[in-house]
């Protein structure tokens, strides 16, 4: 069920399973080479993540990308938790944490600014470093609440490039300095920081395509196709 749940979460990050879309999940068993139980598995976990939607007599189907105000809600979230999470994890984490956030962070180093797959590790990176740093807490209630968080963000960040590596990376390396350091307050900032930023990356995103912001008239907002990416 692992496989196929990376299969299935990855096909959804990088858009080659669209927003809305069916999913199929026979035609994904003969494409993957894996068979339908494990499938079905992986399937209902991406349903409990919100990732994906069980409609009866019909299937599992792709979630939607967050509407504006939706994201917005959610860095709301973020930031009431994050930050004071980094400082709980500069006091309590172990040193097998600090050297995973190191590796990486050069590992995403190494990707920023690459090609659409290097984009794709490079989100996944980024949610992978807020998760380890979640879990050096020392809580696994703000740890849990955090991986659910990101969970939301993975399509959006891949479909629009609103990571822009190059500052991520920069703003990553003060958050690893300031734990490494072991200096509460530092990491606490370092993280209002990246998140404030990226949540401007993210507005800027969506006043550039008007993604998923709702007309006057309070219909479905209008979604974008895949072929309209930013650069």
């Amino acid at each position: 069920m692992e496989l196929a749940y990376e299969q299935l979460l990855s096909m959804l990050v990088t858009m080659k399973i669209a927003p809305g879309a069916h999913i199929g999940i026979e035609a994904l068993s003969r494409d993957l080479q894996i068979s339908p139980t494990p499938i079905r598995e992986a399937l209902t976990l991406l349903e409990a993540q919100k990732l994906a939607y069980k409609i009866p007599n019909v299937g599992f189907r792709a979630a939607d990308l967050l509407t504006g105000p939706e994201i917005d809600d959610l860095f709301e979230m973020r930031l009431l938790i994050e930050p004071k999470a980094a400082a709980f994890a500069a006091l309590r984490s172990s040193q097998e944490h600090f050297d995973a956030l190191t590796i990486l962070s050069d590992n995403m180093a190494r990707v920023a600014g690459g090609e659409e797959t290097d984009y794709a590790q490079f989100a996944e990176g980024d949610a992978r470093l807020h998760h380890l740093v979640a879990q050096a807490s020392g809580n696994r209630f703000v740890a849990q609440t955090v991986e659910g968080l990101h969970v939301h963000l993975h399509i959006f960040r891949f479909l629009f490039r609103t990571n822009a590596p190059e500052q991520a990376l920069q703003e990553h390396a003060a958050i690893v300095r300031a734990l490494l350091a072991r200096d509460a307050d530092a990491a606490e900032g370092a993280m209002r920081d990246h998140l404030e930023a990226s949540r401007q990356r993210m507005a800027r995103a969506l006043a550039r395509h008007d993604v998923a912001t709702p007309d006057r008239e309070g219909s479905t907002p209008r979604r974008i196709d895949s072929s309209e990416r930013c650069p």
